[in-house]
């Protein structure tokens, strides 16, 4: 499963001025992201070319709008319960011959103890 978390514009520059403005997290900011924004566009074109030429049905991209991040959180979440669920998966059965195996190995470690 791949996701494409997108943020946008507005959302990207309201987080480079929290970054500057937050002690303690102006590490995540280089001067150089803002010079970077004026391609912005361009950025949006390689990632949707990128993400057509990359998903399949067996592989597909989910592109997860970002802005709000208990909304993004919660919709890869969904994505991935769903995608869990559809697998149809179970436990192992036990057969008879193991249950009997691992009933001797249980009074085994009980009797450890005395």
């Amino acid at each position: 499963m791949k996701f494409f978390l997108h943020v946008s514009k507005e959302e990207q520059k309201r987080r480079f001025i929290a970054r500057l403005d937050t002690p303690g997290k102006e590490w995540k900011f280089k001067a150089s992201d803002v010079a970077e924004r004026a391609h912005w566009d361009e950025y949006m074109q390689a990632f949707e070319d990128a993400i057509a030429a990359t998903s399949t049905t067996w592989a597909p991209w989910y592109v997860i709008p970002a802005d709000h991040k208990p909304v993004m959180q919660a919709i890869v979440a969904r994505v991935l319960v769903e995608t869990i669920q559809g697998l149809e998966l179970s436990w192992p059965e036990v057969s008879d011959k193991d249950r009997i195996a691992n009933a001797n190995a249980r009074q085994w470690l009980e009797a450890e103890d005395e």
